[in-house]
């Protein structure tokens, strides 16, 4: 990213543990600017979302494996909450 400024925000343990990578910290950053960038078109959300995806694709994921890592981090979630 070009110019950035650090911030400070809540967020799960899990998530800043996480967040202790670096790669992780600026793939966020880039998320959230692009979120919540003013634009005209289609939403802030619906353009990172296919940002992101444009990113998996270019690491050689495919659509299935997205699918799958997706259900599983879901899973995850269910179960730390107690849903399973």
């Amino acid at each position: 990213m070009e110019k950035t400024v650090d911030v400070t925000i809540p967020v799960e343990p899990e998530a800043a543990a996480a967040l202790a990578d670096a790669r992780n910290r600026e793939a966020v950053g880039r998320l959230v600017s692009r979120v919540l960038r003013p634009r005209s078109g289609p939403s802030a959300l619906a353009r990172a979302i296919a940002d992101l995806k444009a990113e998996a694709r270019a690491a050689a994921l495919t659509d299935a494996e997205i699918e799958a890592e997706l259900a599983l981090y879901n899973a995850e979630r269910r179960h730390r909450r107690g849903g399973d």
